[in-house]
């Protein structure tokens, strides 16, 4: 009788680890991006290493964030890469072309984590890579929406899902420092 208790707690347990870390329906790393130098950015270079995608704009009240985004990824670079994805969609406040985007980075926040293409990140034309961070039926954790720039996206080193941040989380918050 102990034995059987045993081995039904064991089994409960397994299954209630198991539905906290769900693989998710579909890879990240097969998801293509440009960069925003114009060649592909290769996520699967990146698997082994926690990642932090951002839907960047260089005109948003929230745009001093770019400093805290490159803090942490040069503290963390070892086993996080930050990924900025600019965006025009909320309130059309990335306006500039590829190469402005790049240089009013570099220039005004000395960014050198990745950057990529222009994205829309909601509606009827969201890069696959938001759709996979957004729904629970590709990343096999949670539902999501984009609410505004600098919203946050967490992925593990494996490329699953961890959690989202609202654009108020700054990026070297304890919410997000704590998960690295």
């Amino acid at each position: 009788m102990k034995l059987l208790k045993i081995t039904i707690l064991m089994t409960l347990f397994s299954f209630l680890g198991n539905a906290q870390t769900k693989e998710p329906k579909e890879s990240l790393y097969k998801l293509k991006i440009e960069g925003i130098s114009g060649d592909d950015l290769n996520l699967k270079e990146y698997k082994g290493k926690k990642i932090l995608f951002v839907n960047v704009a260089s005109k948003c009240g929230f745009t001093n964030q770019y400093d805290g985004l490159q803090e942490l990824y040069t503290k963390y670079k070892d086993k996080l890469v930050v990924i900025g994805l600019p965006c025009n969609q909320f309130g059309a406040q990335e306006p500039g072309t590829k190469t402005e985007i790049q240089s009013f980075c570099r220039l005004n926040y000395g960014v050198d984590f990745p950057m990529t293409e222009k994205i829309e990140v909601k509606g009827e034309n969201q890069h696959p890579i938001y759709q996979w961070l957004t729904q629970k039926s590709k990343n096999g954790k949670m539902n999501s929406s984009v609410k505004w720039n600098f919203q946050k996206y967490l992925v593990d080193e494996e490329g699953r899902l961890i959690d989202v941040f609202y654009s108020i989380t700054k990026p070297m918050s304890s919410k997000i420092t704590k998960l690295l």
